[in-house]
């Protein structure tokens, strides 16, 4: 919204240079406010005038050609269906461990775990637990072994992953896919065992604990209360 406002400012405002160009530049400024996280910020304000340079610049094609395929490699096809990359708050687990205590070497997945952010959180929180994450893009499954080193990182498909013997498995999807989460967690995870997600609840199941993140909400679920 704030770039297409950009957009129009720059494109139809009836007014001689350079006002239509400084403009343009307010509407990612006063949208900041729904953006809280400095990145997405960074990402907000930089867009446009971004837009505006490679506009102008004697770009090659074969230039936007890469970008392309970059953008492609960060994204694969097959992830469209899941979530997109949205970072787990550093301290989203900080206040789980009295109500979920998990022994030393208890095995823990992130289904889909992005750039590692909620692989860190769990570290935070439990320094002696077994971390997994599972990761279809290539790119980001990089990313997510050089910031969480104490994690093992594969590169592939969550939905494929045998949940059987996992103390706990997180999720961070979106709401169509709780419901695939529920059928693959009553198949597979055993009665000990936790899930949780943030933000996204399982249908017609109840949490045990849910916790507030900041602007999100921690669910947390005994795989015994799913069956």
């Amino acid at each position: 919204m704030a770039w297409l406002l950009a957009f129009a400012c720059w494109r139809w405002l009836p007014l001689g240079e350079p006002w239509p160009l400084l403009l343009s530049l307010l509407p990612p400024v006063l949208l900041l406010r729904w953006h809280a996280p400095p990145w997405r910020r960074a990402i907000l304000l930089l867009g446009w005038p971004l837009a505006l340079l490679a506009q102008g610049a004697p770009l090659p094609a074969w230039a936007w050609a890469l970008l392309l395929a970059l953008l492609v490699l960060l994204y694969p096809r097959r992830l469209w269906r899941d979530a997109p990359l949205y970072l787990t708050p550093a301290k989203a687990f900080d206040a789980l461990p009295p109500l979920l205590p998990l022994p030393p070497g208890s095995r823990v997945l992130d289904a889909g775990c992005g750039s590692g952010a909620a692989l860190r959180a769990w570290r935070r929180a439990y320094p002696d637990i077994e971390l997994f994450g599972t990761e279809a893009s290539a790119l980001l499954a990089l990313w997510a072994r050089w910031r969480c080193r104490s994690a093992r990182v594969r590169v592939g498909n969550f939905w494929d992953d045998d949940w059987r013997g996992l103390a706990v498995v997180y999720l961070f999807q979106r709401p169509e896919t709780m419901a695939a989460a529920l059928s693959k967690a009553r198949q597979e995870l055993g009665d000990q065992a936790w899930l949780v997600s943030l933000d996204f609840a399982l249908p017609d199941s109840q949490p045990r604990h849910r916790l507030n993140v900041g602007r999100h909400e921690l669910l947390v679920y005994a795989a015994k209360d799913l069956n």
